[in-house]
């Protein structure tokens, strides 16, 4: 098989001066090139220090004589609270290889920060060997030993490439060790490497958003033999066996350790999640713990959980049919309320027929990966659901991702692929921003090229359009989605989810969709209160209209009080930045009466963390408009 070695590097020009942004490089097959070039750019085009205004991507054939192997170095972890630890960790670790002076090489560190490559260090002398100091040894031509079919990814795995450039570097001739800080501002953990301790990964060398970082190579032995051990490290192509592509892949003696530590650095990062009780139901005012809150979290978007209708329905079709469905409607059958519920979506949506699955997230997971045949390429929006992104995990198909409601991105990916068969997939309404999928593109794009559209209705059920009938309505379309998903969960006011389309599309996924095929189906009560929400909602539309009312009520008094943002739907976005500035948010808010989300990493990018409030049509203007002024008042105090 043969074999390319690629490469990028990135960097932009400010002040007149050009400054490294990302660098990547792979040993990849033929077959594998396309997609993992398209990775590259991707990352040089959104990464943490910036975008780049330069970006080269160098594709060279490695012939098979030339590529060495090396087993990928043991790996260990050192746990340290802060820089200055890591500091005397460097310094233990160099003593175990033989090298007394570590203070001293530590001093030459700050000579990196600005290094396109390394340093190479006499460890004795204390004296640098690179030809150009400014530029640095640059080790290249090394990549992880992976199967023929390689996965692209936008996202660098720090973990897994250290590993693989230091088992490269620790087997150069008169390399005793590599010293490496990242300089990624979001990456705190370094290493330092050698053939006698392994790969030590040390957890923190730096703070959060030091953008600081560089690596020293130490050698020791003749200054003639210099040239021959650059250029092992920059001309030998190298593939590493065995490198393990994360710190969980690695066996561990104590599996509850992994587990622990896990929490522990979720609890560091003001990442960690509890669960608040409530003692009500989901309206616009709630208990807990004994006091009242207005609820600004709750997806019961029209406020229909607790409508009187709603209870009695659920409650005598409890009576009538029990407290469970028993199973699998292709071996227990279906009762006749699935039937009607799902004759009255198709109604409501405008479609041939639907089918119901438990849950939403297993509708979408369902979906993908029946309609992601081999073959086949799903385009996803980078701001997809994580159940269409685990839809796209499960499915055969290729997955190509496409920036965030960026057409021009989205018909340059299809056009480079050109798939035989395929699907664009979008949120209609997406839940961390609010905005709305840009559909009569989505569903232009999908019809000039042979594929079939799919939109996640989930928070626009109820909410989006005039009457509450989804994105299609919102935007004035004749034409539908192909593939239209939604929830009971959300407006409906009870749970689980469903699909719209052709009768076609049902059939096929009735026959195919895993998630469908092999769950218990809903319970008769969760049936009924969502067929009598959607009744409700058909029935008085201008439930629709006082939820949008209260989204443009809520934002405009959120800007009185300083605070911008914006929302196409109930879903209105406060981006605090900062994971524990609004986690502390949430909490005093809570405190003060008021119930209202933080989200933070990974639902929503590192530095992005957000109070999330969504909006229901029972809220008043005055108790929101109040709202407002105490969420501003408390992210002020917090700055």
């Amino acid at each position: 098989m043969t074999l390319y070695s690629m490469k990028m590097r990135a960097s932009r020009t400010e002040n007149g001066k050009s400054e490294h942004i990302s660098g990547a490089e792979r040993i990849l097959p033929e077959s594998a090139l396309i997609e993992n070039a398209g990775a590259m750019i991707d990352r040089a085009l959104h990464h943490a220090k910036g975008r780049a205004d330069y970006i080269q991507v160098k594709i060279e054939e490695a012939r098979t004589e030339e590529i060495g192997y090396v087993e990928a170095l043991p790996v260990s972890t050192v746990e340290t609270e802060n820089a200055e630890e890591g500091r005397k960790a460097i310094i233990s670790l160099l003593r175990k290889i033989g090298i007394e002076n570590g203070d001293a090489v530590l001093r030459k560190f700050h000579e990196t920060y600005n290094m396109r490559g390394a340093m190479l260090l006499d460890v004795d002398t204390l004296e640098r060997l690179e030809p150009d100091p400014a530029r640095g040894i640059r080790a290249t031509y090394m990549d992880a030993e992976h199967g023929e079919n390689r996965a692209a990814c936008t996202v660098k795995n720090h973990f897994q490439e250290a590993i693989v450039l230091a088992s490269k570097v620790s087997s150069a001739p008169h390399i005793l060790a590599e010293i490496c800080v990242s300089d990624d501002p979001g990456y705190v953990t370094g290493y330092v490497a050698s053939k006698k301790t392994g790969y030590v990964r040390i957890t923190r060398l730096k703070e959060k958003d030091d953008p600081n970082g560089g690596r020293i190579f130490l050698y020791r032995g003749s200054r003639n033999d210099v040239p021959k051990t650059i250029a092992y490290l920059e001309k030998k192509k190298i593939l590493v066996k065995n490198a393990p592509a994360s710190p969980s892949s690695m066996p561990s003696a104590d599996p509850w350790r992994v587990l622990a530590e896990d929490i522990r650095r979720r609890k560091d990062s003001g990442l960690y999640r509890t669960i608040k009780t409530l003692e009500s139901a989901q309206s616009a005012h709630v208990r807990a713990k004994g006091h009242s809150l207005l609820m600004l979290a709750s997806n019961s978007y029209l406020g229909l959980i607790d409508h009187p209708r709603v209870k009695r329905a659920a409650a005598e079709a409890v009576q009538r049919f029990g407290g469970g469905s028993g199973g699998s409607r292709l071996t227990t059958g279906s009762l006749p309320i699935h039937d009607e519920l799902e004759s009255a979506i198709s109604r409501f949506k405008g479609t041939e027929a639907t089918l119901l699955f438990g849950t939403g997230y297993m509708a979408n997971v369902g979906i993908l990966s029946a309609l992601g045949r081999k073959d086949a390429i799903i385009f996803s929006d980078e701001l997809n659901h994580a159940s269409i992104i685990d839809g796209c995990r499960l499915a055969r198909a290729r997955t190509v991702i496409y920036r965030h409601a960026d057409m021009r991105d989205l018909e340059a990916k299809i056009r480079a692929v050109r798939p035989s068969f395929g699907v664009i997939v979008a949120d209609a309404v997406f839940s961390m921003d609010g905005d709305v999928a840009p559909l009569p593109e989505i569903i232009a794009l999908a019809k000039k090229y042979g594929l079939l559209s799919m939109v996640d209705e989930a928070h626009a059920t109820g909410v989006i359009g005039k009457t509450g009938r989804g994105l299609a309505e919102h935007f004035g379309l004749k034409e539908k989605p192909d593939v239209v998903m939604g929830t009971l969960s959300k407006a409906l006011a009870s749970e689980g989810g469903f699909v719209s389309g052709r009768q076609l599309l049902i059939d096929y996924l009735r026959n195919t969709a895993r998630s469908f095929i092999f769950s218990t189906s809903q319970s008769p009560a969760t049936l009924a209160a969502a067929k009598e929400a959607l009744a409700i909602l058909e029935e008085e539309p201008e439930r629709v209209a006082r939820l949008q009312e209260n989204t443009r009520a809520f934002v405009d008094a959120l800007a009185e009080n300083g605070v911008e943002t914006s929302s196409e739907s109930a879903i209105v976005p406060i981006i605090v930045g900062d994971e524990w500035r609004a986690l502390q948010a949430a909490n005093q808010l809570y405190d003060e009466g008021i119930f209202l989300s933080a989200i933070r990493y990974p639902t929503v990018a590192k530095g992005s963390a957000r109070l999330r409030a969504a909006m229901m049509a029972t809220h008043t203007e005055d108790e929101l408009r109040a709202a407002a002024a105490k969420i501003a008042a408390v992210l002020q105090r917090l700055m």
